[in-house]
């Protein structure tokens, strides 16, 4: 039987890295887009990479850019892939308000070029598209396929022109394109500038003597928060069914930032007292188990706001309404949100060489996610 070839744009991010190892332990040749750097940035996919000259070698990694479409079409040529799997984007929010039009030409008409390339090449591909619940931006709550879409980030708008690019090249020329909405999905692998990385690894590295306060903007900004690697099994079944539809893709609860830090805290057994109003508002120590003792102490703020990180226009409430997931593709998350709060803390305690309780990497190994290389990669990512 001939293997199944897979393209995906993102494969050195969060979710690229998860799913080049889900969709290898399917068999499948994997290639992956990587933009050419000066530093080192395969470290997310470095423990799967096997030598060139390995004969049993099924991940391939070729030089390119979204930004180039004549590279695109070359690659989508050359390789001829089953499966497309687009999630490469300049993807931070914030950001996106500082450099809107670079992120409109690669979040948006990148998306474009890679369908265009497929369109053309003639190949019976079929198209994956990472869409974004920053699609719905103040919609009410909960949020579902058929929820009008209100972007408010130059970010969400890119992907706005994205979703309905992928739509009207399926209807107009009768391709295999999905999009994926997936709310906010987050593990060990997220990007550091990302704020519930930068909760737990601020956190960490306070405990560690490395750092003394933790600078946030908008606490009370509700997201629904997901263990990534279960979603990019979902990316996967949306292209194995017989045709091409969009699902929303979260968890069907919603917590603020504030919930997500004192969640964190509470698994480090350390008490936190809130003073203060708006931009003023500060985080004190209220108590914390004495093997703690040698860094915190009682009254010590640990927590200031930041306006630097607040958005020009803020999205305040995405949850995610994923009853077509569950009953079209009998898909529903597993890890919640607690076990999803101190898998992250785990490895962050363990980067910075402090025992961590492990019952959030104990957790997530129990349900089941046999494919991913937990073990290897709190060993090796660095």
């Amino acid at each position: 039987m001939n293997m199944k070839k897979a393209l995906i744009t993102g494969i050195t991010g969060q979710d690229g890295s998860y799913l080049a190892e889900f969709l290898l332990s399917k068999n499948y040749q994997v290639h992956g887009i990587i933009r050419r750097s000066s530093s080192f940035n395969t470290h997310r996919i470095d423990h799967i990479y096997k030598d060139p000259h390995d004969a049993g070698r099924n991940l391939f990694l070729h030089y390119g850019d979204l930004s180039d479409p004549g590279k695109i079409t070359e690659l989508i040529y050359n390789i001829q892939p089953d499966e497309v799997y687009h999630l490469g984007a300049q993807s931070h929010v914030r950001v996106s308000f500082d450099m809107p039009e670079f992120t409109g030409n690669i979040s948006g008409l990148g998306t474009v070029r890679l369908l265009d390339a497929i369109h053309r090449s003639g190949t019976k591909t079929k198209f994956y598209q990472a869409s974004t619940s920053e699609l719905f931006g103040s919609a009410l709550a909960p949020q579902s396929e058929t929820t009008v879409f209100q972007p408010q980030s130059p970010y969400a708008i890119a992907k706005l022109y994205a979703y309905w690019m992928t739509i009207n090249y399926r209807d107009a020329y009768k391709m295999f394109a999905c999009n994926g909405i997936l709310f906010n999905h987050e593990s060990p692998r997220r990007g550091e500038t990302f704020v519930t990385r930068k909760i737990t690894r601020a956190l960490s590295a306070i405990l560690a003597g490395k750092q003394s306060k933790l600078f946030l903007g908008n606490l009370d900004a509700k997201r629904d928060w997901g263990f990534a690697p279960e979603y990019v099994e979902m990316m996967h079944l949306m292209l194995q069914q017989d045709s091409p539809s969009d699902f929303v893709v979260g968890t069907g609860e919603s917590h603020s930032v504030r919930e997500f830090i004192e969640t964190a805290l509470n698994y480090l057994s350390i008490e936190i007292e809130w003073k203060g109003e708006s931009i003023n508002e500060i985080a004190l120590i209220k108590s914390f188990d004495n093997k703690w003792s040698n860094v915190l102490n009682i009254g010590m703020p640990i927590i200031e706001i930041d306006p630097r990180y607040f958005r020009p226009t803020e999205v305040d409430f995405l949850m995610a309404d994923i009853s077509k997931a569950k009953n079209q593709l009998s898909w529903q998350p597993r890890v919640t949100f607690s076990e999803l709060v101190n898998i992250m803390m785990d490895y962050d305690l363990n980067e910075n060489s402090i025992a961590a309780p492990n019952k959030g990497i104990d957790a997530v190994n129990s349900k089941g996610f046999d494919w991913t290389k937990h073990e290897i990669v709190f060993n090796e990512i660095r």
